[in-house]
């Protein structure tokens, strides 16, 4: 897979992307904790939430939004 990107969302979430541009999910703040929120998509382009091909690493914790820190916790090259 490409490198992970993220794009601010506000204050609290960021979306995540692949390097071709397809949303695989969003990092969202909860209390102090940042928490990767896998997304995929259905056959009618339907959101499944914790679906895609991060659906194995829904909910993994990073220290704060950043792209290189976000791909090496879901098992990325950075």
């Amino acid at each position: 897979m490409c490198p992970l990107t993220l794009c601010p969302v506000n204050h609290n979430v960021h979306s995540v992307h692949l390097g071709d541009g397809a949303h695989v999910g969003n990092l969202k703040r909860i209390g102090a904790v940042w928490k990767f929120k896998a997304v995929g998509y259905d056959a009618d382009g339907s959101v499944v939430p914790g679906g895609g091909p991060y659906t194995d690493r829904h909910n993994t914790h990073i220290p704060a939004p950043d792209a290189a820190q976000l791909s090496a916790a879901l098992g990325e090259p950075v």
